[in-house]
């Protein structure tokens, strides 16, 4: 354990900080994975909605500064063209 004061401080804040960005990552994950899962069941509506729903919380992570900027655009990408593919 550190000994000064703003060391100890540090370490707590990072501890915060690092569990704040396991959420926000934690629902990035589940965002896409109910994405995955409509395009599986083949249901169009389901998927558009999902996708739309995945973008939205790709881009908080963002705004947070969970993820690159590249890696969210990349990930949104992604998921859009395989929404996209279905027909």
């Amino acid at each position: 354990m550190a000994n000064i004061k703003s060391a100890k401080k540090r370490i707590l804040v990072n501890r915060t900080k690092a569990e704040r960005n396991k959420s926000i990552r934690t629902g990035v994950k589940t965002a896409i994975k109910k994405v995955y899962a409509a395009v599986e069941a083949k249901d169009k509506e389901a998927a558009a909605a999902a996708l739309l729903n995945a973008t939205s919380v790709i881009d908080k992570a963002v705004t947070k500064g969970v993820y690159h900027k590249n890696y969210a655009s990349r990930r949104v990408s992604r998921l859009a063209k395989l929404v996209n593919q279905m027909a």
